[in-house]
């Protein structure tokens, strides 16, 4: 009888607050750097996330979330793997631009593209697809490395939402009621079945207003 594969655990969580998150302006996989609250937050994250027993930290290669990682690990004191492909979604054209600069110059087209769903691609960009392709890449590789392992994965809020949502079916239409918590860990699994959600909105880490 063959032995079922270990069933390996992801902790997942967004970046500490930025410059650019304060300024409402489109990051993409360009960087600003963690705000003086964010860099305060990740540090108490570490001691927030102690408790799940973390074997690895695997991360984006962006720099908000190199900085995040660090100052989460000053308490977890794990090794650390860096994989560009946990980057946030290439938001092409529009990358560096406000949310305001965004609706005032190209408001009903982003409400166009909005209602595409998962082939929402700004241009220059990528669609939210191409985003959950190399992020489930990213995670499938890690279970194949460290099996039966439980491994905190510290990336952006496009990144997250690809995952959650094609794990959960969704469709990424305006109407879809929210699922995820501002702010909040979640854990996905993956196993012989594949990779699934465990749970949503686990653990509470943004403050609110921040």
């Amino acid at each position: 009888m063959n032995e079922s594969p270990a069933l390996t655990r992801f902790g997942v969580l967004r970046h500490a607050p930025t410059v650019w998150n304060l300024e409402k302006r489109i990051q993409g996989q360009l960087n600003s750097p963690l705000t003086w609250e964010g860099e305060r937050m990740a540090r108490e994250w570490g001691l927030l996330l102690r408790r799940y027993g973390w074997d690895r930290i695997l991360l984006s290669d962006l720099g908000r979330t190199r900085r995040t990682a660090e100052l989460i690990n000053r308490t977890l004191r794990l090794p650390m793997t860096v994989d560009p492909r946990l980057r946030e979604k290439d938001w092409g054209k529009w990358t560096g631009k406000t949310i305001d600069q965004l609706q005032r110059q190209s408001g009903d087209r982003l409400a166009a593209m909005e209602r595409e769903g998962w082939r929402f691609r700004p241009p220059g960009g990528e669609d939210r697809t191409e985003v959950w392709e190399r992020g489930r890449e990213s995670l499938i590789d890690a279970a194949s490395r460290w099996p039966g392992r439980r491994i905190l994965v510290v990336t952006h809020e496009g990144m997250i939402k690809c995952l959650v949502y094609r794990l959960t079916d969704r469709h990424f239409f305006p109407t879809e009621p929210p699922i995820l918590r501002r702010g909040h860990l979640h854990r996905l699994v993956h196993g012989r079945e594949g990779m699934a959600v465990e749970a949503l909105n686990v653990l509470p880490l943004w403050i609110d207003g921040s």
